[in-house]
């Protein structure tokens, strides 16, 4: 198993700044219509500690749907993280971090949704919009 590594990034700006821990790096990609809406693309995070996550600065939050809400600088408005209400988990966006925190893309969301225009390369795991949302049902409810 990898060591810990402390993994520092910021917002375009730089007015946020952000600090986490990973132990075993990857990035997960979402193509659902919120996160394309919000960032042009898919959204994609980066797995992090969530008891070694911080965050400081210009923060503004939006509460995207019963389950979930939205981070970004309110200065610059750079994407911050996605996080869910009923554990509090932050999925932090990894182009906050130089190099994306050097972890490979392992899992991509809605994957049915991704537009015509681009794929994502590589051989990784790709679940439905279905998948997805069956996954995010069973995690809410305890069983997952």
């Amino acid at each position: 198993m990898a060591d810990k590594q402390n993994i520092k990034g910021q917002c375009l700006c730089g007015g946020v700044t952000v600090s986490a821990v990973i132990d075993a790096p990857t990035l997960g990609a979402c193509h659902c219509t919120m996160c394309h809406r919000q960032n042009s693309g898919p959204y994609i995070s980066i797995m992090t500690d969530q008891s070694a996550t911080e965050a400081t600065g210009s923060i503004k939050a939006y509460r995207s749907s019963e389950w979930a809400e939205r981070a970004f600088c309110s200065e610059c408005g750079s994407t911050l993280w996605y996080s869910t209400l009923h554990d509090g988990a932050r999925y932090l966006s990894a182009g906050l971090f130089d190099d994306a925190g050097g972890a490979p893309l392992t899992l991509e969301y809605y994957s049915d949704n991704c537009p015509q225009g681009y794929s994502l390369a590589g051989d990784h795991k790709r679940m439905t919009e279905a998948e997805t949302i069956a996954f995010f049902t069973a995690e809410m409810e305890g069983g997952a």
